[in-house]
């Protein structure tokens, strides 16, 4: 037990220092039209004299599979757990045999009364949520 927690907290402190180092890729001109928007998705840079597509420098970097992040922390958690999806108590079941290593994300199209009543299971049963 205590060593799976030396791995999980080595696991956290991994994703922690990747994740700030983490760049975030804007698309050309995003900060000239409003339009564009800080929050609009990257997209390719296709122009014939655009200087981000020519890696010029001084304009921001695009988007390449060096970024990509380290296989062994990918798509964790934060709290380097793996995320479980649950939208019913049969899924909330097969989440408790792996209690330790997983942690509960209910599902999004879930209505309020069968969230509570996830929830209420989930506890009994001593499982992590993520989201509630």
């Amino acid at each position: 037990m205590s060593q799976q927690n030396k791995n999980i907290r080595k696991i956290q402190e991994k994703i922690k220092k990747i994740r700030e180092n983490k760049l975030e890729f804007l698309r050309y001109d995003w900060d000239k039209f409003y339009r564009i928007g800080r929050q609009e998705t990257w997209r390719k840079p296709k122009g014939i004299d655009n200087p981000m597509r020519l890696e010029l420098k001084g304009y921001q970097p695009k988007v390449k599979i060096g970024f990509r992040s380290p296989k062994d922390i990918r798509g964790l958690h934060p709290s380097g757990l793996i995320p479980f999806y649950v939208s019913n108590k049969k899924d909330l079941e097969k989440a408790s045999q792996m209690k330790e290593k997983v942690i509960v994300i209910l599902s999004s199209k879930l209505g309020l009364k069968k969230r509570l009543e996830l929830i209420e299971e989930a506890k009994k049963m001593g499982l992590k949520l993520a989201n509630g």
